[in-house]
This record gives C-alpha cells, structure tokens and sequence, in this order.
C-alpha cells in the first residue's frame, strides 16, 4: 500500500524522485543517510521498504498522516484553516494565491461556515455567492 501512496502523492504533487529525494534530504538529522531517487524508485515499487524514520519525513512532506500513506486509513484528512495559515503555497487553478488571497478566502470560508444568529445553517443550505467570487 505504501508504495502506491507514495507514488500517487509524488505525481499529484508533480515532483520527480530526484526532487523529492533533495526535500528529504533537507530534513537530515546528524547521523542519518542521504535519501537517493534510486531508494525512493525502490520504495514506489515495493522493493524495499522504508524505516519508520522515512516514512516520518515523507508524511510530513507531503502533509498526510502515516497512518493514510502505509493505507491503514484511506482517507487524507486536511483541515482547511490550517492549509491557509500554513507556510505552503496554495494554488487555485494553476495560479498561486498570494497572502491577501489566502486571508479573503479564509475570511470567506470562515464567514461562511460561522453560525448565523438564528436556526443553524446546513453547508447545502447557503446562498450562492458564485457572481460576487469572479
């Protein structure tokens, strides 16, 4: 299961394995090894498995749980408000969204989702705000 993960992830994020193998490595602690593409390859087709350290990284990279990348959950589980106010850039078809995008959008969502004054308001009961988005 890992290596399917790890590869769906890889190529949804649109990175080779010598990209990922450097992100990895930027993460290297004192007395740890360089991560190779050849030793991600290997793990991507199941023919070696990574330790518990690597898979650490490669959750933390691509900001999922090690639970969903070695499949005991199949669902990746990411809480919005927390992508907005992460370091990581944020892209809404092709193009990247820049602070102040980031803050309405977020102001936007939080206004949405925030209890009215009166009975509670289900997500399909909104308004459609499409006209004031464009």
């Amino acid at each position: 299961m890992l290596s399917n993960r790890l590869r769906e992830l890889r190529k949804s994020h649109h990175i080779t394995l010598e990209q990922l193998a450097a992100a990895m490595n930027e993460q290297l602690e004192p007395g740890q090894k360089i991560n190779t593409a050849a030793q991600i390859g290997n793990w991507e087709r199941g023919d070696r498995s990574p330790s518990y350290v690597e898979v650490q990284k490669l959750a933390d990279y691509f900001q999922v749980s090690m639970d969903y990348l070695v499949g005991r959950v199949t669902v990746s589980q990411t809480d919005l408000a927390l992508l907005f106010i992460s370091g990581r850039e944020i892209s809404f078809n092709g193009k990247t969204l820049n602070d102040q995008q980031r803050f309405d959008i977020f102001q936007y969502v939080s206004t949405l989702l925030s209890p009215k004054s009166g009975p509670s308001r289900e997500l399909n009961d909104t308004p459609d705000y499409q006209e004031k988005l464009f």
